[in-house]
């Protein structure tokens, strides 16, 4: 045995066999720690994926115009159809945006009204055909076919299930955002002419209907409130001038983007009236930030549940060397040193510490193939399964770091209590 101590192979496959003995308690330990690295690493990948979908809602856009407001703001009623808008923007300065050279198309977006707390967007068939989110995704009907009609509607996913809407089915509009004490236009009935495939983002809980609509059923409004004694019916609405005079804010996107900050510069020093261009990546990492506390503080508890686990295995050790000293007094008459027994419980740790976090991994790819496809079509997250992220790879290597140094503990425990028995005369 004189050269016990210097040989690893003989060590990791005797910290097996002692391991493979104490199974079931390691066991547990393992599947503890595997459960809290697929947690670690579970907040990690969604917190990464979720974080490339936030700044994919617009994926196919190049800028984002509205009034002169903040950026953030901009992108919220904009995008996500949070808040208003404290402006609206000139019909004629949208075309004069959407006649620029650089400019390949151009979307109005028109807000203001809602139906049953939803959002009503009036803007054109080109937001059905150049609207992108994600990996850069068109939006797909799940059934129907977009607005034809002035009193056609297009709705989101979560329009369709929650107030149970067909195609085919009559729907009223409401004047203005919100829930209570709405007016509606109930002269003016849409028919809901198709149904949008679920995104995960605000247009799942959207009502689209074209400009020329939202200009119909105001014609007999005036200062946000009906025109006393006047009241024209859908049929004679379509017989007025329904093109629109202003809009809420636009989508645009460009021939190249090379010439995108030039675009910006022009939209931001237009004369005609006060306006912002904003890229949307730009606005929505700036957004992210505002909200990047919640996702350090799922870290940090995912941290802890890591720590509360290894902090287990220690305990476990710990409490389990009383009953192995004859174990290890019997490794110390074969001729293996202090050193030896240390190595020996630190490689054990190490086997539970690497055993737990594959079984971590494997949950994980696991829960993966079962969560993508719910995460999609809900939240709008793709996850990508079957690989981890560069940061993802680095908190497991730093957990199996941390899992060897606390395995140290016990080892350290066990030298001296090993050594301790080596001096001590047996009688």
């Amino acid at each position: 045995m004189r050269n016990f101590g210097g040989e690893l192979k003989p060590l990791v496959f005797l910290a097996f066999a002692s391991a493979w003995n104490r199974r079931l308690t390691l066991g547990l330990m393992a599947v503890s720690i595997g459960l809290s690295v697929m947690l670690l690493l579970g907040v990690e990948q969604l917190r990464t994926q979720a974080r490339e979908s936030f700044s994919q809602s617009v994926s196919g856009t190049d800028l984002v115009v509205g009034a002169r407001t903040s950026p953030i703001q901009l992108m919220l009623y904009a995008v996500f159809r949070l808040g208003d808008a404290t402006h609206n923007i000139r019909w004629s300065s949208f075309e004069a945006m959407a006649e620029h050279p650089a400019v390949a198309w151009a979307v109005p977006i028109s807000l203001g009204d809602s139906h049953r707390g939803f959002a009503v967007i009036g803007t054109t068939t080109a937001y059905f055909e150049h609207f992108r989110y994600g990996d850069r995704r068109l939006l797909a009907f799940a059934e129907g076919k977009p607005f034809v009609d002035i009193f056609d509607a297009v709705i989101g996913a979560d329009v369709a299930e929650q107030l149970g809407y067909r195609s085919g089915d009559s729907i009223v509009l409401n004047h203005g955002t919100g829930n209570l004490g709405l007016t509606e236009h109930a002269d003016k009935p849409f028919m809901v002419s198709g149904i949008l495939k679920r995104t995960g983002l605000s247009v799942d809980r959207s009502v689209h209907v074209s400009l020329e609509a939202i200009e119909a059923i105001h014609l007999d409004w005036q200062g946000g409130a009906p025109i006393p004694g006047l009241s024209i019916p859908a049929e004679f609405a379509r017989k007025f001038d329904l093109a629109p005079k202003e809009i809420t804010a636009a989508l645009i996107g460009l021939k190249s983007r090379a010439g995108v900050f030039q675009m910006q510069r022009f939209v931001n020093q237009y004369k005609g009236e006060p306006l912002l261009a904003v890229l949307p990546g730009v606005a929505l990492d700036e957004l992210w930030s505002i909200v990047g506390i919640v996702e350090k503080s799922l870290l940090a508890i995912s941290a802890l549940v890591i720590a509360v686990g290894l902090s287990g295995l220690v305990a476990v050790v710990l409490a389990g060397l009383g009953e192995r000293r004859r174990e290890l007094a019997i490794l110390r008459s074969v001729g293996a040193g202090p050193r030896v027994v240390f190595m020996l419980l630190a490689i054990e740790g190490l086997m539970v510490v690497v055993a737990g976090s594959v079984l971590g991994v494997l949950g994980l790819a696991l829960l993966g193939l079962f969560a993508a496809p719910m995460l999609e079509s809900h939240l709008g997250v793709s996850l990508a399964t079957g690989m981890l992220s560069p940061e993802a790879w680095r908190l497991l290597f730093l957990v199996m770091a941390t899992g060897f140094a606390v395995s140290l503990i016990p080892g350290y425990r066990a030298y001296r209590l090993s050594l301790a028995d080596g001096l001590t005369p047996r009688l």
